[in-house]
């Protein structure tokens, strides 16, 4: 069985986009010094990662090839690259299927990026082997607009008139049922943007939404393993949430399968929504635009569990992973690669202000290095108020968010019913679970 640390990461999935930049560091650039190939799962981070690799190449001479890309294949663009002679020396992994690498890992024991962490504990391992070290911790919940949210408290017809008051989802359901009645009042075409399922956006769903009743079920379960069976407790909780999603929207279910994360974003950031469902790693999407970051605030994802009054936001973690199988001099390229984002101001800086990274790291805390990044600081709060982290749990494989995602689509265009919903994430997880242990 897989033993969790304590967070998990979100996967992004990848169609290949090669950003080669071997060539950037012009005639300083030298195959002598060994070469960094990078396949990364953080499309939205994809010119800060190639800015970081340019700068890294200026400064050292090794040449690197940074790869990213759109949503929905990393796992098989993972698969299909580790198998070529021009392997990635380092790779990013997630902890539902992280196992599935074990014939590449590198131990990263002895590497000063697993050392510097703050709990080494968040590193994941197979057989007592530190295969993957997390590079940003990441939070998600329910981003909204503080200026409109003001506009509704101060409405004579809205229910709720502090922001203290929305931290259960019968209120948040309140809220997001009173601006859709008034939304020509605002000025928005509705309370939450778009819950699209085109497969840039639909892993909000299929993987961070239902995370959170999965995280209550290994709460109920008392276990940091992966359980071998669901019982379905909370879908009542997990259809509540959805239906408000759908029911209280800028888009019409009937519209949903060609929604974006794009359109989503684009919604919250013209301030056509009043809600965004999205994390810290969003936030490149929907800075400086129409809304001001101090405008910026996030809810837990609030379903109707006893107590969630207590709940701060959702916490994952992405890994960077090394190939085992790269060259001795690509394997020393690598690490140098790793030990400048840890070491380098300029790479911390582009780590922390540019992507609005929080790391895990001592050297960056130490340094004065921390994000502000108004979806990390929003979980503030919560910390010293002393609430509980929703933490990411591991889930059995892609193929269960998949299809988690695709019975949920049938169930918002109305083609499927909540039961295939449940059968999905109840049965598919039991599937799953035997096809991957």
């Amino acid at each position: 069985m897989r033993k969790i640390t304590k967070a998990v990461a979100l996967a992004g999935a990848l169609a290949m986009s090669i950003g080669g930049l071997s060539a950037c560091g012009g005639s300083q650039a030298s195959a002598d010094k060994g070469h960094v190939y990078y396949l990364s799962a953080k499309p939205e981070q994809q010119d800060e990662f190639k800015d970081l690799a340019k700068q890294f190449t200026k400064d050292t001479g090794v040449p690197v090839d940074v790869s990213v890309a759109s949503s929905g294949t990393y796992e098989q663009s993972l698969k299909s690259e580790l198998a070529k002679s021009n392997a990635p020396t380092m790779f990013d992994v997630d902890n539902n299927d992280f196992q599935n690498w074990g014939d590449y890992y590198r131990d990263m024991s002895g590497t000063k990026i697993y050392k510097d962490l703050k709990k080494q504990d968040y590193a994941l391992k197979l057989k007592d082997k530190v295969v993957a070290v997390p590079f940003v911790m990441e939070r998600y919940g329910i981003i909204y607009n503080k200026a409109l949210m003001k506009k509704y408290f101060d409405a004579k017809w809205s229910s709720i008139k502090s922001i203290d008051k929305v931290n259960n989802f019968k209120a948040l359901k309140t809220v997001a049922d009173e601006i859709q009645e008034h939304k020509d009042d605002l000025g928005v075409k509705g309370a939450f943007s778009s819950a699209g399922f085109d497969s840039s956006s639909n892993k909000r769903f299929g993987d961070q939404l239902a995370h959170i009743p999965v995280y209550y079920e290994y709460r109920d379960q008392n276990t940091e393993e992966e359980p071998p069976t669901l019982t379905g407790k909370y879908m009542d909780n997990f259809k509540n949430i959805f239906d408000l999603y759908l029911k209280d929207s800028t888009t019409p279910a009937s519209q949903l399968s060609s929604a974006t994360m794009d359109d989503s974003n684009s919604e919250f950031a013209t301030k056509q929504s009043v809600f965004l469902q999205n994390g810290s790693w969003g936030y490149p999407q929907i800075k400086d635009q129409d809304v001001a970051d101090k405008d910026i605030g996030v809810l837990p994802i609030y379903i109707g569990v006893p107590g969630e009054e207590k709940s701060g936001l959702t916490v994952s973690f992405m890994y960077f992973a090394t190939n085992k199988n790269a060259s001795d001099k690509d394997r020393k390229a690598t690490e140098q690669f790793l030990n400048y984002i840890l070491e380098n101001d300029k790479a911390r800086k582009i780590f922390t202000d540019d992507m609005g990274f929080e790391t895990p790291f001592k050297s960056y805390e130490k340094a004065g290095f921390k994000s502000k990044n108004p979806v990390q600081r929003a979980n503030d709060a919560y910390a010293k108020a002393g609430d509980y982290d929703t933490v990411i749990h591991p889930l059995p494989s892609a193929q269960w968010v998949a299809s988690l995602s695709d019975a949920m689509l049938e169930y918002a265009q109305g083609t499927g019913s909540w039961s295939k919903v449940t059968s999905a994430f109840v049965d598919g997880w039991a599937k799953e679970y035997k096809t991957t242990h």
